[in-house]
């Protein structure tokens, strides 16, 4: 947070998405796209909570230079951001939970996730665009107007700047690395906002209050209430009674999970439903004798982090991006983004199911390579399809 803080004011994310719409050559479908992908791996490179704040005011500013609604674009973040948080260890709260309370390192996640994760991305975003791309008409003077934004104006300090990106590229590392040299990825994370803190002579107050300090207050209590539950025997209880419902066998129990988490997450924030799910899992290994529980692992990752996608209260980066829009007179609707947002995670889900039962059936490295080189071709094909569809255009008044 007090790195993203920090680097956020130099600019460089507005210069980004600025860069991506004038590569899309200011066609509405095109920044779609491109602003979902920076959405994406900014999410999972930084956070996707982070991600949305820096990405959306952007979207509005396109947007109105286009005279086009910005809700298309802001549903598209919104699951671009949970999509892209995904794939990795630091981009969404669960995977940082789980992470946490296992020997999974940010490796694990990235090669075990992200190829599933391309593949729901490129989906994802190709429906999107074919849902709205008659709501998305515009004039070519005002796309010429796209093309003539300067987005080196966007960059307010560069120094400051190159220190950021020396840092954050540092800490990225740091977190590739950390699981070999063995250190906690809080120690990374602390480790790289202090140097920044040192090199930058930032003063710390203004860099500490970007610190979500609500939510970091909200985790030590919950892992307190579900500290107590597994205490008192609850947790244990319940996996004992899911461990019954599958014969204890490891791949309709990782199914369950999966399913379980992708609905509870769409209707309960995800962090308190993964928070139990976690020591549940751990006594379900210990009670049916599983030694090795990387398999459900991933299909509670891909559940709780998909399964935000579902409604706009699944996700924290749901409801942020909603207030934001509503403080700028946009409304979107709990049944406007469930009619979208749900069919899509479905979709998600049952992607992440296929992708589950070849990790299981040929194991690691076979279904990885399966699903990667799936993804490709889908984006392939994707690509042409849409370079197909004619997009209308405004003729100018």
């Amino acid at each position: 947070m007090i790195i993203v803080g920090i680097t956020r004011r130099t600019g460089v994310f507005e210069y980004l998405a600025i860069r991506a719409a004038k590569g899309s050559r200011g066609e509405p479908l095109r920044i779609i796209a491109a602003l979902s992908l920076i959405t994406a791996v900014l999410s999972a490179l930084l956070d996707n909570v982070t991600t949305v704040l820096l990405v959306v005011p952007v979207t509005f500013a396109i947007a109105r230079q286009l005279e086009v609604t910005p809700l298309p674009f802001l549903i598209a973040e919104i699951l671009a951001s949970n999509i892209g948080g995904t794939a990795t260890l630091i981009g969404d709260p669960p995977n940082i939970m789980i992470g946490s309370a296992t020997s999974l390192g940010f490796m694990d996640f990235l090669f075990n996730l992200a190829p599933v994760v391309m593949v729901v991305y490129v989906l994802t975003i190709f429906i999107i665009r074919l849902i709205y791309r008659k709501q998305l008409i515009t004039k070519p003077g005002l796309q010429a107007g796209i093309m003539e934004l300067d987005e080196r104006q966007s960059i307010k300090d560069p120094v400051l700047l190159r220190r950021s990106l020396i840092v954050l590229s540092l800490t990225v590392m740091g977190f590739v690395l950390h699981q070999y040299v063995h250190l906690e990825s809080s120690v990374i994370a602390l480790g790289g906002a202090s140097l920044l803190l040192l090199i930058t002579r930032q003063d710390p107050e203004r860099p500490l209050q970007s610190v979500e300090w609500p939510v970091i207050f909200f985790f030590i209590g919950l892992f307190v209430v579900v500290g107590a539950l597994v205490e008192v025997g609850v947790v244990e209880a319940v996996a004992g009674w899911a461990l019954g419902l599958t014969g204890g066998n490891i791949l309709p129990t990782g199914i369950l999970i999966l399913w379980l988490s992708a609905l509870a997450s769409s209707f309960v924030d995800n962090i308190p439903f993964v928070a139990t799910m976690i020591p549940l899992i751990q006594d379900m290994g210990r009670l049916g004798g599983i030694t090795d529980l990387n398999f459900l692992w991933w299909s509670l990752s891909l559940g709780a982090c998909l399964g935000g996608n579902g409604t706009i209260i699944g996700a924290s980066a749901n409801l942020i991006v909603i207030g934001m829009a509503e403080k700028r007179g946009e409304i979107i609707t709990f049944m406007g983004f469930l009619k979208v947002g749900f069919p899509l995670m479905l979709l998600s889900i049952l992607i992440s199911t296929a992708y589950l039962l070849l990790w299981y059936v040929f194991h690691t490295t076979t279904a990885l390579l399966l699903t990667l080189a799936t993804g490709l071709i889908l984006a392939l094909i994707t690509r042409w399809i849409s370079g197909r569809i004619m997009v209308p255009v405004r003729e100018n008044d």
